[in-house]
């Protein structure tokens, strides 16, 4: 066999490129979790100011998801993914400037337009340069253990190497994470095309690979039938799921750094431990994505096989809440939300595989739909329920003869696990095998 018959490699450089993306985008993101104490204590914010600070990026996350999927699938994520992770990044600089509340909630309005259409572009690249047979392990490399990890390190950068061991101010350490982002942005677009059949290092080989779910670079692009989608049964009830799914894990982006400050650790442990939780989903987005495509393998069915895993990992994880809180020790509970981010994130593949199976050519707009969803319930969950809950169980106490502010976050937990449970049900009743549009995966 020559080395002109074996496929070249260039779909491999482009899953590190939307993976580092990927992880980019949480990395920013999940500077949230530091930042918020500070705020408390430099502004004297209440819990509802700073839940508004922090769900002002999701409005306008949500409303840019639509947009920016039916954008990228019309004229592909090269151009579109590069502007938008600059854009994003400068954001950041932007809101480590401001100083007050009008100035802190403009600018993550804009930081969440910029992130906006990030895993709608995304799910358009792992369309587009994943084949089918491993296409879910590779979605879930990219979206949760990438993105997790990113996520995960965030606090640990952030809190521990840049402020802690370095000396930075939390505003100089978000700007030096911020100029990362930059570096990416030109880094996509100088080695990224929108499809095999539109880059010339791709040999036929590897465009062969392609095939399976007949891909090819003179499909019709066109914009996603959205009467056809709202009548969709399956299609609404992945939109419901997200809605309970996302507003249960709204609680590890806005408040889990106050919830480890609060019992009086240090920003050297802080960082861990506001990064366990994401670790923990890292690797159990990483190993479902894997565990799906496995299951379809093994009973032959793609249908039951996310169904299995959806629901089996949002069960487990309700389960593991009560446990993880009812720990004594910091580390104890830090490392109990490590297991219980495992299991719930393990589902977290078979939501883009989902929607590329319902979506075809249009699984941008699909998952930007779906992401929509899911940024309607963490502001609902966030402003109507986790803001209120945390005042309503707030109270002074006397500690060491001095009076001092605790919340008790418990209620909020036991929402968390609730939400899981009902987001399990959902996955039981959902079909991916029945296309929103037939039509969309014909050449």
């Amino acid at each position: 066999m020559s080395s002109q018959t074996k496929p070249s490699k260039i779909r491999w450089i482009v899953l590190i490129l939307a993976a580092v993306t990927s992880w980019m985008l949480y990395l920013h993101r999940y500077t949230w979790n530091i930042v918020r104490p500070f705020l408390a204590e430099e502004y004297d914010f209440s819990n509802k100011e700073l839940e508004a600070i922090f769900t002002a990026f999701n409005f306008s996350y949500m409303v840019g998801q639509i947009p920016g999927g039916i954008v990228c699938d019309m004229f592909g994520a090269r151009v579109f993914l590069s502007v938008l992770t600059a854009g994003w990044s400068l954001s950041l600089v932007l809101f480590a400037t401001a100083g007050t509340f009008l100035t802190f909630f403009g600018y993550r309005v804009l930081f969440g337009a910029m992130q906006a259409g990030t895993y709608p572009g995304l799910s358009n690249v792992s369309r587009n340069w994943f084949p089918l047979g491993n296409r879910t392990t590779m979605q879930g490399f990219v979206a949760s253990f990438a993105g997790r990890m990113g996520g995960a390190v965030a606090p640990i950068i952030l809190a521990t190497v840049l402020m802690h061991h370095m000396g930075y101010d939390w505003r100089t350490a978000l700007i030096i994470m911020a100029t990362l982002g930059l570096f990416l942005a030109a880094a996509f677009f100088v080695l990224f095309r929108n499809s095999p059949y539109q880059d010339t290092r791709v040999n036929e080989a590897e465009k062969e690979l392609f095939n399976e779910d007949k891909l090819s670079e003179k499909t019709k692009k066109k914009v996603l039938n959205f009467g056809k989608a709202a009548k969709h049964r399956s299609y609404q009830l992945v939109l419901s799921a997200q809605v309970f799914n996302a507003g249960a894990d709204i609680v590890y982006t806005s408040i889990i750094g106050s919830y480890f400050y609060e019992q009086g650790i240090n920003f050297a442990e802080l960082g861990y431990l506001v990064a366990l939780p994401m670790f923990g989903g890292a690797f159990g987005g990483f190993f479902g994505g894997f565990l799906n495509d496995w299951v379809i393998r093994k009973t032959g069915s793609r249908k039951w096989g996310r169904r299995i895993v959806g629901f089996s990992g949002k069960t487990i994880a309700a389960a593991l809440v009560f446990i993880a809180i009812s720990q004594s020790h910091v580390y104890a509970i830090g490392a109990g939300l490590f297991v219980v981010k495992f299991f719930s994130d393990w589902s977290q593949p078979t939501v883009w595989g989902t929607c590329t199976d319902l979506g075809g050519r249009n699984s941008a707009t699909v998952f930007s739909v779906v992401n929509t969803a899911g940024n309607v319930g963490g502001i609902v969950v966030s402003l109507f329920l986790v803001g209120p809950l945390l005042d309503k169980f707030e109270n002074i106490e006397i500690v060491n003869g001095a009076s001092e502010t605790v919340t008790n976050f418990t209620p909020v937990f036991v929402l968390v696990a609730a939400l899981y449970i009902i987001t399990a049900i959902h996955w039981l009743k959902i079909d991916c095998t029945k296309p929103i549009d037939p039509g969309s995966f014909k050449n």
